[in-house]
């Protein structure tokens, strides 16, 4: 398990196995919870966000609810869970069990490939309940660099025990609220999210070295010269392929240095270069 992570509390837990584990739940008739992640696209071995967002919620809100999105850690690695606005209720300032643990809950684990989420308050006002719809949670990552094609984001039930020593794992997604002792449950559909993979370090095997074509538009200009100098003082936000990495290094094995973007830019006005 990921340090640095916001670990689902006890308290939380056990709110949440009684709404799968209740002996006689009560199911809301006719009222079903529309989970959905989004659908982006990113390039490989760069970073991504994705909503999950929870809409279709009944006029009485959600008081709790408990689920997971499966992923692939080969492919990407999960960096960090952030609580949407629909989670984002005055249940986080009001309820006084927030001292102890959090009304929003993630968990991050590569072991199993799956984000645990949770949101729980001890409050009954409905008020302080999820309504409407909207984003529940932001997942960031990183692609890895041989990550292609289409990758799936699954919306699953949590992989925790129904209550502690149970060793019976859920086996659907809680979602519902309190009603004195009994438990109202909402059906759960859900759409599963994706991350279509543009390219970028991966995109295309690499050929034969075209000496300053950094950009990969087939010609050596200021523009190759203006991309190297970016990708070497802001990295983050612009990168070089594996291809315009081996293109852009025209002065030798050396690595890619501001020299050769000063070469690039002695071709485009005539002077002596490693071009000559």
């Amino acid at each position: 398990m990921k340090a640095k992570k916001i670990v689902i509390g006890a308290v939380s837990a056990a709110m949440l196995s009684l709404s799968v584990c209740s002996i006689a739940p009560v199911f809301a008739a006719g009222e079903t919870v529309q989970i959905s992640v989004g659908k982006i696209s990113a390039n490989a071995g760069e970073t991504f966000s994705v909503d999950v967002s929870i809409s279709n919620i009944p006029s009485n809100g959600i008081q709790c609810c408990d689920f997971a999105i499966k992923y692939d850690s080969s492919l990407m690695t999960i960096n960090s869970v952030e609580a949407g606005e629909l989670a984002n209720t005055n249940a986080v300032k009001d309820d006084p069990s927030t001292e102890i643990l959090s009304i929003f809950g993630s968990s991050i684990d590569d072991k199993t490939n799956l984000v645990s989420l949770s949101w729980s308050t001890s409050l009954d006002d409905p008020s302080y309940w999820m309504n409407d719809g909207g984003v529940f949670c932001t997942i960031s990552g990183t692609l890895s660099a041989d990550a292609k094609g289409t990758i799936p984001l699954e919306v699953v039930p949590s992989s925790r025990n129904t209550y502690p020593g149970s060793n019976v794992q859920m086996e659907m997604i809680s979602c519902g609220y309190f009603k004195g002792k009994d438990v109202i449950r909402y059906d759960v559909k859900v759409t599963d999210g994706e991350i279509n993979v543009d390219g970028g370090s991966s995109s295309k095997p690499i050929g034969a070295k075209v000496k300053g074509d950094a950009n990969e538009d087939g010609d050596v200009n200021v523009s190759d010269a203006v991309l190297i100098m970016q990708s070497l003082s802001n990295p983050d936000d612009y990168k070089l392929t594996k291809q315009g990495i081996i293109n852009a290094d025209v002065i030798g094995d050396d690595g890619v240095t501001a020299m050769d973007a000063l070469e690039i830019q002695k071709l485009g006005i005539g002077l002596p270069s490693v071009f000559d």
